[in-house]
């Protein structure tokens, strides 16, 4: 490969690790090209790009942008899957991947700042996305209001039913 082509291949990759949410290394020894294509299909789902680099020219980038140091995760063959700002649909939709595929493997990871092993990033696949939080946050900062509500409405219904208890006796007799 030429060194030019070297040289757009490392800048291609910093501007992708300076646009993405995250990145999400494996391996993926054993998969078909039928098997990526799918990969490549569920993760444009969620907003995640799968790209195959070579691993020196993705150290090369993550040391010229100041990343720490993820040597032990681009050992072999790697993928590298750049999530949205969010990483956790992409992650889920790996793992679910991984599931059906035995020979796919998390290698690691670098999300938020952080480097992670793979057992890390099986975590964050396992955390509900963004949306199912922010709807728990806002059930939850609902709860006492609705609470307060009932209660505050609980005298005035039972004057209404105690009013329309005597009004049914008085139409009784």
């Amino acid at each position: 490969m030429a060194t030019s082509e070297k040289q757009r291949l490392v800048a291609e990759i910093k501007d992708r690790l300076a646009t993405s949410g995250g990145l999400i290394m494996a391996d993926y020894r054993g998969l078909t090209v039928k098997d990526m294509r799918a990969l490549r299909n569920a993760l444009r789902e969620t907003g995640g790009e799968v790209t195959v680099y070579k691993n020196s020219l993705a150290q090369i980038a993550m040391r010229e942008l100041e990343m720490p140091s993820m040597d032990e995760y681009l050992a072999g063959p790697s993928v590298f899957v750049f999530t949205p700002e969010d990483p956790v649909p992409s992650a889920k939709a790996l793992l679910a991947f991984g599931k059906d595929h035995k020979v796919f493997a998390f290698k690691g990871g670098y999300i938020d700042g952080q480097v992670l092993a793979a057992d890390q990033v099986r975590t964050i696949a396992s955390l509900p996305s963004r949306e199912e939080l922010m709807a728990k946050l806002m059930g939850t900062m609902l709860n006492p209001l609705r609470n307060f509500m009932a209660m505050a409405n609980a005298p005035a219904g039972a004057l209404a039913r105690a009013l329309q208890a005597v009004a049914d006796q008085k139409a009784a007799a």
